[in-house]
């Protein structure tokens, strides 16, 4: 358990091993998450990675794609067809 202090400004820091163990810098952004009485908070850009990675799920069988080739074979023809 850790333990922080808050400012006049509502501030406070962070400890450093939570900084650590939530791979937070300076100007990343933190979730707060209130649920069943108790506050979360998560590194924000790892909450919207999340999200994006489960809204995905399926998306590249939808369209065709059978295996992790099939997606490279298709970026592969875009670079080429694009002359990079």
């Amino acid at each position: 358990m850790e333990l922080a202090k808050l400012t006049s400004k509502g501030q406070i820091t962070i400890p450093v091993e939570i900084r650590k163990r939530l791979k937070l810098k300076e100007g990343d952004k933190v979730f707060f998450l209130e649920e069943k009485g108790k506050i979360y908070f998560q590194n924000a850009s790892q909450v919207a990675l999340r999200k994006f990675q489960e809204e995905m799920t399926g998306e590249a069988v939808k369209v065709g794609f059978e295996s992790e080739e099939d997606v490279v074979r298709y970026i592969n023809a875009l670079r080429s067809s694009s002359g990079k």
